[in-house]
C-alpha cells in the first residue's frame, strides 16, 4: 500500500511541474516581401485580335514565260530601279532568227502589196472605160486582198516576235527597291519561276485571317492599332478590305489594312498583331478576363499568376489562357474578375512567401 501511494505521489508531482512550464513559440523566420496586386481587367475586350504580316503596297514577283539562259543580271538587293529599267537578260537567239525571218517576210509581202496595189488601181481605171471585163476586175480585186492580208499576217507576226522578246529581256514594272534575286547569270529560266522581286518602299498594308465567328465585327473603313512584335512598337492603320468569301481560305476570311504614315522603321515580312474595334453592343455580350502578361509565370507549357492567400501568402495559380490582347492575355480559367492577383513584387515569390501589399 506505501508502494502505490508513493508512485502516485511522484505522478502528481511530475505532472504539476509539466504545467508549470511556459509553452515554447514558434518564431516565423520568413521575409516579407512587399508586392503590388490587382484585379482582372474586363474594359479591354472591345476589340479583336488578329496577327498578320507586313508587306509592301506594291510589290511584284518578276518572271518570264519563255525558257531559256540567264545571260545577264543587271541589278542586286537593295537597289533602287526606275519603271522599264532594264534588270535581267535570257538567251534570246532563236527568237532573234525568228525576228529576221519575219523581217525578210515583212520586205516580201509589202513588195507584193505594192505590185497588187498598183494593179488594182490601173484595172479600176480600165473597168470604169469599159476597156476591162468583170472577170479581170473580179481577179485583180481578189489578188489585191490576199496582198494585203499577208501583209498583215506578216506585221502581226512582228508584234507576236517583239512580245516574246520582251519577256527576254525583263524590264522593271514600276520604281522601287529590288528585294530579292532567285536566279545567278547561267542558270536556265523557266515560265513562271520568279526570278526577281520588287517593291514600293514607304506604303505598307497587313493581310489578317479573321474566323467566321469574329468577321461580322469588323467593318470597312475601321481605325486599327498595330503592334510590332519583333521590336514591340505601335502604329496605325485602316481596314481597307474586308473578304465576303473563305471559299479558298480554309475557312478564314482575309481583311486588309493599309498602315498610316510612321517614323518606326517597317520592313516587308515583320509580323504583327492587329487590335480591331468592335461594336458596344458585341462588347456587352463578352465577359472577357484580362491580365497583363507582365504578370504571368511561366513553367514550360503551364501558365500561372500569383494570388493572394490567407494569413498574406502568395499561392501559385495555374491558368487556362487564351488570346493576346496588346500586352493583355485573356484568361479562360482558373482565376475569377473579382479575385486579387499580385502584379509586381519588391522580392523572390514561391508558394507560401509572405507578403506585404503596399497601396
Amino acid at each position: 500500500m506505501k508502494n502505490i501511494l508513493t508512485i502516485i505521489a511522484i505522478a502528481t508531482l511530475i505532472f504539476t511541474t509539466s504545467c508549470g512550464k511556459e509553452k515554447t513559440k514558434v518564431t516565423d523566420t520568413r521575409t516579407t516581401v512587399n508586392v503590388k496586386v490587382n484585379t482582372p481587367s474586363s474594359e479591354s475586350n472591345s476589340f479583336i485580335s488578329a496577327s498578320g504580316k507586313i508587306e509592301a503596297v506594291q510589290s511584284a514577283n518578276i518572271s518570264t514565260r519563255m525558257m531559256g539562259f540567264v545571260n545577264n543580271i543587271h541589278v542586286n538587293v537593295g537597289d533602287k530601279v526606275s519603271k522599264g529599267q532594264l534588270l535581267l537578260s535570257i538567251n534570246s537567239t532563236d527568237i532573234s532568227a525568228q525576228k529576221a525571218q519575219v523581217e525578210a517576210s515583212i520586205t516580201e509581202a509589202t513588195a507584193a502589196f505594192k505590185n497588187a496595189e498598183k494593179d488594182y488601181n490601173r484595172f479600176t481605171a480600165l473597168f470604169k472605160e469599159n476597156s476591162a471585163s468583170q472577170k479581170e476586175m473580179d481577179d485583180i480585186s481578189a489578188n489585191y486582198e490576199m496582198s494585203k492580208a499577208r501583209l498583215e499576217a506578216a506585221n502581226q507576226m512582228k508584234n507576236q516576235v517583239n512580245a516574246q522578246l520582251s519577256y527576254s529581256n525583263i524590264k522593271a514594272p514600276f520604281s522601287g527597291v529590288i528585294t530579292g534575286k532567285f536566279v545567278n547569270k547561267g542558270d536556265m529560266a523557266n515560265p513562271g519561276m520568279p526570278l526577281i522581286s520588287i517593291e514600293t518602299p514607304g506604303k505598307y498594308q497587313i493581310i489578317s485571317m479573321i474566323p467566321e465567328s469574329e468577321i461580322t465585327s469588323i467593318k470597312k473603313g475601321t481605325n486599327v492599332s498595330v503592334t510590332v512584335k519583333s521590336t514591340n512598337q505601335l502604329v496605325t492603320g485602316k481596314v481597307t478590305e474586308v473578304s465576303s468569301s473563305a471559299k479558298n481560305t480554309g475557312g478564314q476570311y482575309l481583311v486588309k489594312v493599309v498602315l498610316n504614315k510612321t517614323d518606326v522603321k517597317l520592313l516587308s515580312g515583320m509580323f504583327t498583331s492587329v487590335q480591331f474595334p468592335i461594336e458596344k453592343d458585341i462588347k456587352a455580350k463578352s465577359n472577357v478576363v484580362l491580365v497583363p502578361q507582365s504578370a504571368l509565370i511561366t513553367q514550360g507549357q503551364l501558365t500561372g499568376v500569383y494570388t493572394i492567400g490567407n494569413e498574406n501568402v502568395a499561392i501559385l495559380r495555374w491558368l487556362r489562357v487564351g488570346k493576346t490582347f496588346d500586352n493583355q492575355v485573356e484568361v479562360l480559367s482558373g482565376l475569377s474578375a473579382n479575385e486579387q492577383y499580385i502584379v509586381s513584387a519588391d522580392g523572390k515569390l514561391y508558394n507560401g512567401a509572405k507578403i506585404s501589399i503596399q497601396h
